[in-house]
């Protein structure tokens, strides 16, 4: 039990460093006007490409843990600090505008861009085992809200909170790479 709530807990602050992210996406989003049923649509088809992304990672992660034993973890891990890494560095780029519209096949587009990163979460978790039906509800969920979230705090927030998320989202995702690398 003590073990289920480690894990349920470790993949909630990962599912919350994913959805930092898209929060803070969301926060330069709210500066197009968009309507409510907009807003939600979009946080729904974001999250849902949060769900799929990881299971898909995961699958593969699997698969690779699988055939290639110990040395899968350590390359979960790396995964995690390059991704954790990235993160951080893209946040202070001047250059984080989106260049495709979140209307129609648009929206598809870039909800796809918004979570690839979650691909190389999953593929991470795929390796190390965690529970997929959990860590992807979690990650649809917490990618959801806090798209909502951040779309509609976008006029008030987005110049000085947006930079501060995708940090916060990235040093969690670099501290797991470092959890995975010295558990060993």
């Amino acid at each position: 039990m003590e073990t289920l709530i480690g894990e349920f807990i470790t993949l909630c602050m990962m599912a919350f460093a994913l959805g930092m992210d898209a929060f803070s996406i969301g926060l330069g989003m709210g500066l197009i006007r968009l309507r409510l049923k907009q807003i939600f649509y979009i946080g729904l088809t974001i999250g849902m490409f949060h769900m799929f992304m990881p299971l898909f990672g995961m699958w593969l992660g699997r698969f690779l843990s699988q055939q290639f034993g110990a040395i899968a973890s350590y390359i979960g891990g790396f995964l995690l600090l390059i991704l954790g890494g990235q993160m951080v560095v893209s946040s202070f780029r001047k250059d984080n505008e989106p260049f495709i519209s979140p209307l129609g096949i648009g929206l598809l587009f870039f909800s796809l861009s918004v979570s690839l990163d979650s691909f190389s979460v999953g593929l991470s978790l795929g390796i190390y085992g965690a529970r997929t039906v959990l860590a992807i509800m979690l990650f649809g969920l917490f990618s959801m809200v806090l798209t909502w979230g951040g779309l509609l705090l976008g006029h008030r927030f987005q110049q000085w909170l947006g930079v501060y998320s995708e940090v916060l989202g990235g040093s969690i995702l670099f501290a797991f790479g470092v959890k995975l690398l010295c558990s060993f």
